[in-house]
């Protein structure tokens, strides 16, 4: 597949920053980030109560696909672990092209309610995927039924320090990328649902930190979703919706993705 005159993976070496930034590494400590996700045209990105949509269409997919084998990991939130059941590989792409990376799986999973026959766990004991990596609240008890149970069903989980709400722990972005970090993960792609995008994209505004989105590509569909589809901005208010510097716009089959930097 062509990209203006180009491949798609010299489409993605020419808008992803390249690991190994030295000051990036020894002074923020975190991942290069790429948030990515397709919308319809009316800013929606899943159904009537996070119901999965395809959205992208043949072209684009097999961009994102490609884009995951540039990440050492794909993150998710565990509404979209649930409600999609994704496998977060690199299928699409035809076999005697596919890189032999494979991305980690990394589910943010404060509570520990990913289910243990999901097929991310399915794919790891059938050899056909790497050890999802299931990052809960650390004040969960180390006797946690959950925990043992995710353990024994393949998982790695991982306790990250959380702030603590009247219902339940979050997890801070910056203590999560940091974590991640340590883990060796220096590059991090994130895909969604809605609340881990709206959080990325607030969390400068939030910490009065620099940006921690990298680069941010967006796949738009020819599609309207309606009231009833789930966005990613409704939350956000004025002052938390960043800045952005326009890097590349391409046509891919149907779709339109769009590639910006945060500032």
């Amino acid at each position: 597949m062509s990209v203006g005159g180009q491949s798609v993976v010299e489409f993605l070496s020419s808008v992803l920053p390249a690991p190994g930034n030295s000051r990036l590494e020894d002074e923020f400590q975190r991942p290069l980030v790429t948030l990515t996700f397709a919308q319809s045209l009316d800013g929606k990105i899943a159904g009537k109560e996070g119901k999965q949509l395809i959205l992208s269409g043949r072209e684009s997919m097999l961009m994102t696909h490609w884009m995951r084998t540039k990440h050492d990991a794909i993150l998710v939130g565990i509404g979209t672990a649930l409600n999609d059941d994704p496998q977060l590989n690199s299928r699409h792409i035809p076999e005697d092209e596919r890189p032999s990376h494979l991305p980690r799986p990394v589910i943010l999973d404060a509570n520990l309610r990913l289910r243990p026959d999901c097929k991310l766990l399915k794919n790891y004991r059938g050899r056909k995927g790497r050890r999802p990596w299931v990052i809960c609240d650390a004040n969960l008890t180390p006797d946690d039924e959950r925990k043992s149970t995710l353990e024994d069903a393949g998982a790695r989980v991982i306790g990250v320090p959380s702030f603590i709400t009247i219902s339940s722990g979050f997890i801070m972005i910056p203590d999560l990328l940091k974590v991640l970090y340590n883990f060796g993960i220096k590059t991090l792609m994130v895909e969604g649902g809605a609340t881990i995008i709206g959080s990325f994209l607030a969390e400068p505004a939030r910490t009065k930190l620099n940006a921690i989105v990298d680069t941010l590509i967006i796949t738009i569909s020819p599609t309207l979703i309606g009231d009833d589809g789930v966005g990613y901005g409704e939350k956000l208010s004025a002052t938390q919706i960043p800045s952005l510097k326009h890097i590349r716009t391409e046509v891919m089959g149907r779709d339109v993705v769009v590639v910006s930097a945060l500032e």
